[in-house]
């Protein structure tokens, strides 16, 4: 006899239904489990023998044929541990209820527990797409999996609640999302580094404020000492809270990197890994492809803290997630794809020992320098939206009182940004910097007096197609701030400021 129950892989934003097949025949008995199964998976045959023993059931002394289809997909998850007892159950008479139009996934402990497992609404949401509404899993990734909208769970506690459920459906309460995480709320990042902190920097400080309000990306360049890594540090704090669906993205994504498999992530991500961080670590991928910083900074901030010290692999792996927000992890067996819509922002001395072109002396030969700025190249910097110089200040202020000591304001005006760009797209989801071409000739509403100005910087700086297109979008988040439908000269003259000539120029 043949029985099937219905499993999920997922991989990165893909995924599809798995047929967990059984079927019993004569001979030794024994369970042998095919279908391009891993070293996890293939153990579930022991962990299902005394989980089986430990919730007092009948394993039938059979040789016991598991078989996962589709056969040429790889499937490396404990979570088939509980469509496989599921299967064994049904093919062996001891289940009333067929498994239909749902979907069933968890890991079995020795005892018969259900464990919980890793990625669980990225399944959920796989199954979602494939039609399934219906879906068994352990009850530790309840708190997670209620995020996603419009399903029926059924929290399955053991072995024993799996049998009492195949057998009496109305044994366990079934937990409906309805329009899903309605009670959760999204909340301000914990941070003691706020814009009124920063002495000084008034271009620094306008630049984050026009960077949270369109999603731009920023370079402050400058000395050591000056506040550049501080500046970046307030960015998170002005980005407005997360909407569901980007609770429900960034969740996802964290589940799949870590061990916590019922947290919800309820803050903006801010990730800053070291320079010395390994390039599998920033981009993602390893043996089991896992999401890097790049995608655990989703719909948040990634900060690269001294750029030119990165790895310049690391540094041109860039290049897609800041175009396109998305990383494409390539292996010789599997691809994966995981969105990377983040707002990057970096720091770069302008040289080794941080001092050239300062009132302070270099110590750098010449070729150490431009070693250093190579590291940088030219596409990278094309794709970074503004350019910032960070100078010294006078040390005598750094103790004087602040008048202001409130970052309210800038807060609402970065607000009321993002609403005209709601207005302006159609959701919250997309802003000025993610505008393509067609959308900037549609929405950029340049001033006839504004676009001699642009034509002319162009030329005298020899933008690229790329740098000229990126200069208006930061022109309409700068007009967005001012709360003017049309672009103007003094707009563009702003945002021509930021571009970064330096790196360009030496």
């Amino acid at each position: 006899m043949r029985r099937a129950v219905k499993s999920l892989v997922e991989s990165g934003q893909r995924g599809l239904i798995v047929d967990v097949e059984c079927s019993l025949s004569n001979g030794l008995p024994n369970i042998i489990i095919v279908g391009y199964a891993n070293k996890a998976v293939d153990e579930a045959r022991e962990r299902i023998r005394s989980a089986f023993t430990g919730s007092k059931l009948n394993l039938p002394r059979k040789r016991i044929t598991i078989n996962l289809a589709p056969a040429d997909i790889p499937k490396d998850s404990s979570g088939f541990d509980l469509a496989i007892a599921a299967a064994i159950l049904q093919a062996s008479n001891q289940a009333n209820t067929p498994l239909k139009d749902c979907a069933v996934m968890g890991e079995l402990g020795l005892n018969g527990e259900v464990r919980p497992i890793r990625g669980i609404i990225g399944k959920l949401l796989v199954g979602k797409t494939h039609g399934i509404h219906t879906f068994l899993i352990p009850p530790a990734n309840l708190n997670q999996a209620q995020l996603v909208p419009d399903i029926t769970i059924i929290p399955i506690e053991s072995l024993h609640s799996l049998y009492q459920y195949l057998n009496d459906a109305s044994k366990i309460t079934p937990v409906h999302t309805g329009d899903g995480a309605q009670n959760v709320q999204s909340e301000a990042p914990e941070t003691d580094i706020h814009l009124y902190d920063v002495i000084g920097q008034e271009i620094g400080k306008r630049a984050i404020e026009i960077s949270a309000a369109g999603g731009h990306n920023l370079l402050l360049g400058g000395p050591p000492g000056t506040g550049k890594t501080m500046l970046a540090k307030t960015l998170p704090g002005l980005l407005p809270p997360l909407s569901r669906e980007e609770m429900l993205e960034i969740t996802h994504l964290h589940s799949l990197a870590s061990n916590n498999f019922d947290d919800i992530i309820t803050t903006r991500p801010f990730r800053s890994p070291h320079h010395s961080a390994s390039n599998v670590a920033v981009v993602g991928g390893g043996n089991h492809l896992r999401p890097g910083e790049m995608s655990l900074s989703h719909r948040g901030v990634l900060l690269f803290d001294e750029l030119p010290e990165f790895n310049r692999i690391t540094i041109e792996a860039l290049r897609q997630p800041l175009e396109n927000r998305t990383i494409t992890i390539a292996r010789a067996k599997e691809t994966a794809e995981y969105p990377a819509h983040f707002i990057f922002i970096a720091t770069a001395n302008p040289c080794p020992c941080g001092h050239y072109g300062t009132s302070k002396a270099c110590r750098c030969l010449p070729h150490q320098i431009v070693q250093y700025r190579r590291k940088l190249s030219g596409p990278i910097l094309d794709r970074i939206d503004m350019y910032v110089d960070v100078h010294d200040i006078d040390n005598s202020r750094l103790l004087a009182h602040q008048e202001n000591n409130d970052d309210s304001l800038v807060r609402q005006r970065i607000n009321r940004s993002r609403l005209a760009q709601t207005r302006r797209f159609g959701s919250a989801q997309k802003l000025n910097a993610d505008m393509t071409n067609k959308d900037v000739k549609a929405h950029s509403k340049l001033r006839a007096e504004a676009k001699p100005i642009l034509d002319e910087a162009a030329n005298r700086f020899g933008l690229s197609a790329r740098s000229y297109m990126r200069t208006v979008k930061v022109a309409r988040t700068i007009a967005d701030l001012a709360n003017s439908e049309y672009i103007e000269s003094g707009h563009i003259a702003e945002a021509l400021q930021y571009r970064p000539h330096q790196y360009h120029d030496e």
